[in-house]
């Protein structure tokens, strides 16, 4: 047992022991928790929150829009409505989170929308025309008042739309679209 490499083999086999995972009886493992995909319908999510999409995102918007208001309760989202879809970050595209989304037109098969937020920018010191308070909804599920972000027109696929929150009122809706023309000079 002089030999250097028994030691060396003895002492790897007590590290892999003591450092391996446990299993307990015949149990699977459990799938590591965080966004999941999106319904099997083109867009998905790695389990590190990176978007894995069916088509790459395009980029923000940065034309003119033709807002329009066309909610339908027929369980297909519609412009005027608030959906849940994944949003990415300005700075990175390929990372970002589920939110909710003011959609105000159709392009082409998607469409463009807004983001929401319920952080207090409004009456803060970010005031500046980029937000407008639309109140509290069905699209919060814990009824905070709501805000839209106005200066960031985002793509939305709608094979990653998850799930409707609300139609916007027609006079709420309004106030977004002139707010919204008002801060780009449309």
């Amino acid at each position: 047992m002089e030999d250097p490499l028994v030691w060396l083999a003895i002492a790897a086999l007590v590290l892999v022991v003591l450092f391996l995972p446990k299993r307990r009886g015949n149990r699977r493992r459990r799938p590591p928790r965080g966004p999941t995909p999106a319904s099997g319908r083109g867009a998905a999510f790695t389990t590190r929150g990176l978007y894995a999409p069916a088509k790459p995102y395009p980029g923000d918007y940065f034309g003119r829009v033709d807002v329009v208001y066309d909610p339908h309760p027929d369980g297909v989202a519609d412009p005027g409505e608030i959906v849940w879809t994944w949003v990415p970050y300005q700075e990175d595209h390929t990372k970002g989170k589920d939110r909710p989304v003011l959609l105000i037109a159709h392009h082409g098969e998607d469409f463009l929308g807004l983001m929401l937020t319920s952080k207090d920018h409004v009456q803060g010191a970010e005031r500046g025309g980029r937000y407008i308070d639309i109140g509290v909804g069905p699209w919060d599920n814990r009824g905070r008042p709501s805000e839209v972000k106005l200066d960031r027109i985002v793509h939305v696929d709608a094979a990653a739309i998850r799930r409707q929150g609300a139609i916007l009122p027609a006079a709420t809706f309004e106030q977004v679209r002139r707010s919204l023309y008002a801060l780009h000079d449309w």
